[in-house]
């Protein structure tokens, strides 16, 4: 049996290993903390709703990664981007407009706006398939379970590439409460947030959380004499749990958010060399106002329990809406001229409205017996509203200056309804067999136009264009699952999702001809192994899979048009390996890991736009870009973390945690350049040091991110003449090095 342990370890270090080397010697990637199955501080216990039910990690057959809200907490991780750093094959596409997930090297490109996601995010079991939706969910949180690869069976839903699901904190038994308060020497400002939760009643019980920040950018900006982008946020949640019985239970909660980023993250950089990302820039306030991102957003879930005997039935109604508008202008300075600017000739505002309502009901059956089984129903509708504002002021256009504006609307009423069911047969303790499978009808209704506001001429073609979508897709799965020991399990698994077609809503020019594209559905090939070894003293996992997508939906800029072409990719696959590992040696130190490697290529791609390295005889009507690779994808992604923690005497504690993450390079703009389009390989230091009394009644620290101030873009673009009158690259520079002490107390 240790025989069989050590081989089984050993195999899992060196597919972490292969995966972190290159990347930590490219440079690599952005760092917030470890990616591990498993929380520090020793305990490998954590249960997750992955499939519906609550289970522990170690027994799902899912690829996935569970981050606890204490994890979170301690590097202040407020939203996705970062976090993706505990979570390789992950990455976050920071734009101007809206931050996309991309899972195993598959997303929705943020270009069009009104693209469902590939990877849907959940929060307290809502669809949340727009970013703005939930921006700042991620405060006193349970903890964020994250899902590779298609998840269309269970979770349904556009989760063709994976699924995000955040778990908020619920109320308390006793009476309890948390203030702590975080301030930022680099970003120069506070970040508060608390709860307070516990009792009303013997039957009912309460929670309230809140996050206040204040606290400058990281660039800054010449022209405004400000640091961008300042960030003024107020989030609150309110939860109620009723539970007049053991066999009824209610649990509704609200959420607040109100987000007001004034100011941008483009830099401007060189066309002919790599990437070099300033951390000042220059951008005056446009004709259509200041620039920034401003979002009032409202999520409101209430789910409810009753047992039947064995059987549980749970209902999950939601209601999401958000008002956003967000004004883009891009960086004026000309590269490498001493700091010479022009004007600024190209900005746009997108006015968004939406709001969602929805309902799920499911049946589990009872644990123990030879067939186990989930069946439900899920419904919701939403209207989405959004604008475009696009502004030019272009100091030489056909010989002429040119000052004008062109705005366009786009509306969509969307209703989706799908049933779906998981059934498990086990053969026996050891063997079982589990299958699932949901069917999804769709229907979608959009519209668009688009006029001339000002202006001599219409600088983009003025067009208008209406379209429905009915369609309907099938997601099934199997997995054949074993339980080679007690603490070792493996699995197998097929499985498909799909995400539904859509509309194109903001690209000038639009006509019915190229308003709609086909929905996309992934194939899922999966094979892993879940061990707990050595008297629970090791966590290790692996998983190795094939990821495949037909009609891969996609939008792609082009620069010499300075818009994005929105269609379907023929066919694209991902094939890749990822591995965790976490070992506590002595009580009060451990140290965790996660690495991948993923190959992400085109297996076929007609009437692509162009890429950067190929010929200028390409043109999209001849071009294929089988055999190329996906863009947004790092091929190694890594991350280790070490904590430990020193008593002093009976009273007081000392605890350290540090974390390297990283990746390899990537093409992160979207025509591939060699030049200005690829992000290189980088490695990001954390670090946290902590002082405070046995009883966490409170505390003391200091909170270091990037601390080596790695300099990191999340998209690239060329900004070209006659749009400029200086063609640059536009980068949009992340989070540089953050340095913060951090108070807090509980009672």
């Amino acid at each position: 049996m240790k025989s069989c342990n050590w081989i089984l370890l050993s195999s899992v270090a060196a597919a972490a290993m292969l995966a972190a080397a290159p990347a930590a010697a490219e440079d690599a990637d952005q760092a917030e903390t470890a990616a591990v199955d498993t929380p520090s501080g020793g305990s490998t216990d954590i249960i997750v709703t992955a499939t519906k039910r609550a289970q522990n990690v170690q027994d799902v057959p899912i690829s996935m990664v569970v981050v606890s809200g204490e994890q979170l907490s301690k590097f202040n991780v407020a939203d996705a981007r970062a976090m993706m750093n505990y979570t390789p094959n992950v990455f976050v596409q920071t734009t101007a407009g809206n931050n996309v997930i991309y899972i195993r090297g598959f997303g929705s490109p943020p270009a069009n706006f009104a693209f469902d996601q590939s990877v849907s995010l959940y929060v307290d079991g809502i669809y949340a398939g727009r970013s703005r939706q939930a921006e700042s969910p991620f405060f006193d949180l349970e903890r964020v379970e994250v899902l590779r690869g298609p998840q269309g069976a269970l979770f349904g839903k556009n989760t063709a590439a994976g699924a995000v699901s955040v778990v908020s904190a619920g109320p308390t038994r006793e009476f309890e409460g948390k203030v702590s308060g975080l301030y930022s020497f680099d970003m120069k400002g506070p970040d508060i947030s608390g709860y307070f939760a516990g009792p009303i009643s013997e039957t009912l019980g309460f929670r309230v959380a809140y996050n206040v920040v204040r606290q400058d950018g990281y660039i800054y900006n010449r022209a405004t004499d400000q640091d961008d982008p300042k960030l003024e946020q107020e989030t609150v949640r309110g939860t109620l749990k009723w539970e007049p019985s053991d066999q009824f239970d209610y649990t509704a909660k609200v959420q607040y958010s109100n987000r007001r980023y004034s100011g941008g993250i483009s830099v401007s950089s060189s066309l002919t060399g790599p990437q070099d990302p300033q951390e000042d820039r220059y951008l005056e306030e446009s004709a259509l106002g200041p620039e920034g991102i401003w979002n009032k957003s409202w999520m409101i879930s209430g789910t409810g329990n009753i047992q039947f005997g064995d059987y549980t039935l749970t209902l999950i109604t939601g209601y999401s809406k958000f008002d956003a508008n967000i004004v883009n202008g891009f960086d004026q300075t000309i590269p490498n001229s001493g700091g010479a600017i022009t004007n600024n000739s190209v900005y746009n505002s997108f006015p968004e409205k939406f709001d969602q309502f929805s309902q799920e009901i499911r049946l589990l059956s009872p644990t123990g017996k030879r067939f186990e089984y989930i069946v439900g129903a899920y419904w919701d509708y939403g209207n989405y509203e959004l604008q475009q504002l696009q502004g030019f002021n272009i100091l030489n256009l056909f010989g002429n200056p040119y000052f004008g504006r062109i705005d366009s609307v786009f509306n969509q009423r969307a209703e989706s309804y799908s049933v779906f069911g998981q059934g498990t047969f086990n053969f026996n303790d050891d063997l079982r067999l589990i299958g699932s499978l949901r069917y999804t009808h769709a229907s979608k209704r959009g519209s668009f136009a688009s006029r001339l506001v000002y202006g001599p001429f219409a600088i983009r073609p003025i067009s208008s264009a209406r379209g429905a979508i009915d369609e309907s897709n099938v997601d099934p799965s199997f997995t054949l699952q074993y339980d080679f020991t007690d603490d070792i399990m493996g699995y197998a698994t097929y499985g498909q999702g799909s995400k539904s077609g859509g509309f194109v809503s903001n690209t000038l020019g639009t006509t019915d001809k190229t308003f709609t594209f086909k929905p996309e559905k992934s194939t899922n090939y999966e094979a892993g192994i879940r061990s707990t070894l050595f008297d629970r003293k090791v966590v290790a996992n692996v998983s190795i899979y094939k990821t495949t997508f037909e009609d891969l939906q996609v939008s792609v800029y082009q620069p010499a048009t300075s818009s994005y072409l929105t269609g379907n990719a023929a066919s694209a696959t991902s094939k890749g390996i990822e591995g965790s590992l976490a070992v506590y040696p002595v009580p009060n130190f451990d140290i965790t890991g996660s690495a991948s490697y993923q190959d992400v290529k085109y297996d076929d791609y007609p009437g692509a736009a162009c890429l950067a390295s190929q010929p200028s005889t390409c043109t999209p009507a001849t071009n294929n870009l089988a055999g190329y690779p996906v863009a947004y994808a790092s091929k190694f992604t890594g991350n280790i973390t070490a904590h430990a923690r020193f008593d002093m005497g009976d009273n007081f504690k000392f605890d350290i945690t540090g974390v390297v993450a990283g990746r390899s390079k990537f093409f992160n703009s979207d025509n591939q350049s060699p030049t200005f389009g690829v992000q290189k390989g980088y490695a990001k230091v954390d670090l946290r040091v902590q002082f405070g009394d046995q009883a966490d009644r409170w505390y003391l620290a200091f909170v270091g991110k990037n601390l080596t101030n790695e300099r990191t873009t999340g998209s690239a673009f060329n900004l070209p003449a006659p749009i400029t009158a200086a063609p640059r690259a536009i980068l949009y520079l992340e989070p540089t090095r953050n340095l913060a002490v951090e108070a807090g107390f509980k009672f």
